[in-house]
């Protein structure tokens, strides 16, 4: 089994790391209310999807 010759360096572990992160979703808003919402879902304020009601919302 092949062994590391040096210990690698604090640095070159993070470098290699960098593209690891989390990225946030990306967010649409809403036709009918404005809201921010993630595309291709249901908006959790106004409860409507493509212009149709899918979701009883309690106001």
């Amino acid at each position: 089994m092949a062994l590391p010759k040096r210990k690698t360096s604090k640095s070159k572990r993070n470098m290699r790391r960098s593209h690891d992160h989390l990225s946030s979703p990306g967010l649409s808003t809403c036709p009918q209310c404005g809201e921010p919402k993630l595309p291709h879902h249901a908006c959790n304020s106004c409860g409507t999807y493509k212009g149709k009601e899918v979701l009883k919302v309690e106001e």
